[in-house]
Order: structure tokens, then C-alpha cells, then sequence
């Protein structure tokens, strides 16, 4: 799903979604929502803009993670990043954390999941990058035999604890 070719609006923090696992807004975040929930695993990418991940798939990944509850859990992630030069550690860092905190297992590659140029024809020539995404296709794959395996062996998912929250403010 292509989300930079479309305005996506940030998170209102209205909580709306937490009881309907749906956005009010009509955008692409309720179609991923639904995405998601058939997929077995799922492939963030972003440009690098300002050291971070673009404004588009920001606010798209906040309102999806927030809305989509549950869906996440137990399936397999990973963040890939293009750069021009610089910024791409911490955007790879940013896209991670999505999964983190939605008990998601990360895939990983050789190194970190990032490649660099300005135009597709430079990322191309980025020959440690191409390593990395070929490398991190494999793991990918290798994942999701190993879950589909697991699944015919009768292997269950761990059981989701409800989460606990605390408001460090008293």
C-alpha cells in the first residue's frame, strides 16, 4: 500500500478507535487496518526527511498502531529506510518501535535495514544496502516457513496479557 501519494491526517487522540478498532477519518488507515488483519507478516518503509521517518507514514503508522489493537501481535515486522546521506539510523529506530510495542517478532538483515542514494538508479549501486535487502528478503521468508510450520505442528501463539499502564503523574 502506497501511503506518501495521499494526505493522511495526524492522530486527534480522541480514543474513538479503541472500542471499534476503526479511525473516523475515511482515509487508507481503516483499508490497512484490514490488510493487516490477513496478512502474516508486514514491511514498513520510509524515506529518510529530517533524520526521521516522513510526515505521511508518521501520522499513518501512529493511527493505524493505535486503531488496529491486537491485529499486530505475534506477526512477523520490519522497518526498511532510504536515505540520501544521513538520518537513517534514526528513522530505522522510529519505524521500530511500532513493532516493539505491539508485541510484534522484528526481522532482521545482516545490518540494519537501510539503503542509500537520491534516486533509485544510486540506491541500485549501494551494493552493501542490496546485500542487506537480500539478506533480510531470506530472514523474511525463513519466518514465516518457520511460524507456518509451528502452526501445523500444533505450536500456539503465546496468550496476550492485557497491558498494563501507568501514569508515572500521581
Amino acid at each position: 500500500m502506497w501511503v506518501g501519494n495521499k494526505e493522511i491526517a495526524g492522530c486527534i487522540g480522541c480514543g474513538s478507535c479503541a472500542k471499534t478498532h476503526k479511525c473516523f477519518r475515511e482515509d487508507k488507515v481503516n483499508e490497512a487496518i484490514e490488510k493487516v488483519k490477513e496478512s502474516d507478516g508486514l514491511i514498513i518503509g520510509s524515506p529518510v526527511h529530517f533524520a526521521s521517518a516522513s510526515g505521511a507514514i508518521t501520522s499513518f503508522l501512529d493511527r493505524l498502531f493505535y486503531a488496529g489493537g491486537d491485529i499486530f501481535a505475534n506477526k512477523p515486522a520490519c522497518a526498511i529506510v532510504s536515505c540520501r546521506r544521513g538520518g537513517a539510523t534514526s528513522t530505522f529506530d522510529q519505524l521500530n518501535k511500532y513493532f516493539s510495542i505491539k508485541s510484534m517478532i522484528q526481522v532482521n538483515s545482516n545490518y540494519w535495514n537501510m539503503v542509500h542514494g537520491n534516486t533509485k538508479e544510486e540506491v541500485v549501486k549501494d551494493e552493501e544496502g542490496m546485500q542487506t535487502m537480500r539478506v533480510l528478503g531470506k530472514n523474511m521468508a525463513w519466518i514465516l516457513k518457520c511460524i507456518d510450520q509451528g502452526k501445523k505442528a500444533g505450536i500456539k501463539y503465546p496468550e496476550l496479557e492485557k497491558k498494563i499502564t501507568t501514569n508515572y503523574i500521581r
